[in-house]
């Protein structure tokens, strides 16, 4: 008898899998949104910082059962964290780039939110870019694209 783990890297050399069905490469999903802690809740009345940490977690875990990778890029609401957005966009190369609510709809963030635009079309111009409208829409905002 042969050993699953060979079979498994001959399937994926082959294109197929195990099974003899194709292969599925799972799509990588680059989240930028805000760490919890730099997010002002007073704007966000519905969201507390343990909504919100459930609320990643729960994100993580549906996209990678539906078959994506996913990457976390959070950050503080300063300009200065572009430079890690820059970085984690050119080393991970994603398929989609979601970007969160808290960036795109505060408007105290809105240079903020173009910037990180701008970035995500300068260093992986072929990615899929998702918006969501809150942290509990994020899998919905990433199918819209992958399917």
């Amino acid at each position: 008898m042969r050993d699953p783990e060979f079979l498994s890297i001959q399937a994926r050399a082959s294109g197929l899998d195990p099974l003899g069905l194709p292969w599925m490469k799972r799509k990588k999903v680059e989240m930028i949104g805000f760490k919890s802690s730099a997010v002002d809740f007073e704007k966000w009345p519905e969201l507390t910082v343990d909504k919100l940490e459930v609320a990643f977690e729960i994100i993580e875990k549906e996209l990678s059962a539906a078959g994506c990778d996913p990457l976390w890029c959070l950050i503080d609401s300063s300009e200065n964290d572009l430079v890690a957005v820059r970085r984690v966009l050119e080393r991970k190369k994603p398929d989609l780039v979601m970007v969160g609510a808290g960036v795109r709809l505060d408007p105290d963030q809105f240079l903020l939110f173009e910037k990180v635009v701008k970035t995500i079309h300068e260093e992986v111009s072929q990615a899929w870019i998702a918006f969501n409208r809150n942290p509990f829409d994020t899998v919905l905002a990433v199918e819209r694209w992958l399917n």
